[in-house]
């Protein structure tokens, strides 16, 4: 499966799991079915995102991509998965009110950033490889200051995520840090994404592997800015479905 294959796959079952999210009964068994199908998009995204990483001739203008992508996202992201802006916060309605009486650390974590989208998480990912890698070059001589500085970086960038509650959080980065290390290594990966499932349903994830060992390094067909305009785009339509029904 060339990269084009790969990101269609990741894509299709990442739409499968949001529209089940979004409008399946959370009772049915339709709901559990789409979600379990839903597993196997993120670490088909982290693995991508690694390939990208070491095929990309400019890391910055990947950065930059992603950052933008990911505030194009958040206000789709939060008016289909919280009916509002900004998770939770209802601007016509509570602009007025918005900084009355909340400390600016309450305004800014408690009312703005419950829960950001999964280019947030890509992007502290990518940034956290680029340092690693940045590490590894510079004391490429020194085994025990690769481990050490780079262990710091996947601890610090975790809890960035963590503390942003990133899609995924601190195990998103974590699985991105995996995919990065142990690049090549499939026996690895597997016990890495199980170990971070957290729970059964997420353990599914682990079956990406299956996919992505077809992955044979070609690139296919162009078409990046699409994958990039369809998650934003899937939501606002999400969102107008919801409106709708």
């Amino acid at each position: 499966m060339s990269t084009f294959a790969l990101k269609l796959v990741a894509i299709i079952t990442m739409l499968i799991d949001h529209v089940t999210a979004v409008l399946i009964p959370p009772t049915s068994w339709a709901y559990l079915t789409g979600r379990l199908i839903g597993r196997l998009a993120f670490p088909i995204f982290a693995f991508l995102l690694v390939e990208g990483f070491f095929n990309t001739s400019n890391v910055k203008k990947y950065l930059t991509r992603l950052g933008i992508f990911a505030l194009i996202s958040e206000i789709p992201f939060d008016l289909v998965f919280y009916n509002s802006f900004f998770n939770g916060v209802s601007i016509k309605a509570d602009l007025p009110n918005m900084f009355k009486d909340a400390g600016l650390f309450d305004t800014m974590i408690g009312r703005f950033m419950k829960h950001q989208n999964i280019f947030f998480t890509l992007f502290i990912g990518l940034l956290a490889i680029w340092l690693m890698s940045m590490v590894e070059k510079k004391y490429s001589k020194n085994l025990w200051y690769v481990n050490i500085i780079n262990a710091l970086i996947t601890v610090a960038l975790s809890i960035i995520a963590a503390l942003l509650r990133t899609d995924y959080g601190f195990m998103g980065i974590l699985l991105i840090v995996a995919f990065y290390l142990f690049r090549g290594s499939k026996p690895l990966l597997v016990i890495s994404m199980i170990i971070l499932s957290g729970n059964i349903v997420q353990a599914v994830s682990a079956a990406s592997i299956v996919l992505i060992a077809f992955y044979n390094g070609k690139k296919g067909k162009s078409m990046k800015y699409f994958f990039y305009a369809f998650y934003p785009a899937h939501l606002l339509l999400l969102y107008v479905l919801l409106l709708i029904i």
